[in-house]
């Protein structure tokens, strides 16, 4: 099987958008997961046609497709407000081709039914636009395998599924999870899934690494996505560097790796 390898924009967080487009697509991504540049991610509850239009320009100049957006409810205030700026965000999702809406969920046990009851009301609207509403692990609502099948559950639609994260597995959890075993929870609902390491030193947890170089074994978490029937594509997040020279070069590193490590699955 061949998978789609793809890239957020989050290592290029402090450049442009057209700037990371352009980084990605030097590198050989097809993907493009749109994260926060220069402080903002391009598309939002908020946005224009116009934003759109500019977002998918600088798509289309780099030859990139847009597949991924993050974008997250707000879980405070108003509940109907709430919901109806999600349902924009699905709407801006769908207008710029975007399939995949993934947020971290929410770490605060209090807002736990807040957001199962809002992804609940949402989801039914996100699958007639063509849009699946994603939960990655991010602590919390979604800190294992096992808890994000749980959510998965709760909301009880197709359109809910999940982004597989293994580095934050490990983040998380401070190394007492490992996603090795952790993946096998919730593979069958997994349609995408994050690229990232973590490594954690004297009890602190740190994802900003180059992938490969951490405590992930991802020879084992992606043969396990694979034999679930995973086809999805597949978004490197973090790199290390700071520099854009340095940043590139270890993307194109990753991005072989990456492609040898599948080849070879």
């Amino acid at each position: 099987m061949k998978w789609a390898l793809g890239a957020t924009t989050r290592p290029w967080g402090a450049f442009s958008f057209d700037q990371a487009c352009a980084s990605i697509a030097a590198t050989g991504y097809s993907d493009v997961a749109l994260y926060a540049n220069e402080g903002r991610i391009v598309l939002r509850a908020d946005s224009t046609d116009e934003d759109v239009r500019s977002a998918a320009a600088s798509l289309t100049k780099h030859g990139l497709k847009g597949s991924m957006l993050l974008g997250g409810p707000e879980l405070g205030g108003d509940a109907g407000a709430a919901e109806e700026a999600f349902r924009r965000l699905v709407d801006v999702s769908a207008a710029a081709g975007i399939r995949y809406l993934m947020n971290g969920g929410t770490e605060r046990p209090d807002t736990f039914d807040r957001y199962f009851d809002l992804m609940r009301r949402v989801a039914p609207y996100a699958e007639k636009k063509g849009v699946e509403l994603q939960l990655k692990p991010h602590g919390g609502i979604g800190l294992t395998g096992a808890d994000l099948a749980r959510a998965v559950e709760r909301v009880g639609s197709p359109a809910f599924t999940i982004c597989y994260d293994p580095g934050n597995i490990i983040y998380y959890t401070r190394g007492e999870v490992r996603p090795e075993p952790d993946v096998h929870d919730v593979a069958k609902h997994v349609t995408t899934c994050i690229i990232k390491d973590c490594v954690v030193v004297d009890g602190k947890p740190d994802v900003w690494i180059q992938p490969g170089s951490g405590l992930v074994d991802f020879r084992s978490v992606l043969g396990s996505l694979a034999d679930a029937g995973f086809d999805g594509p597949f978004y490197i997040e973090c790199l290390g560097g700071s520099e854009l020279a340095d940043i590139d070069r270890r993307s194109q590193e990753t991005h072989d790796w990456l492609r040898d490590l599948l080849a070879n699955l």
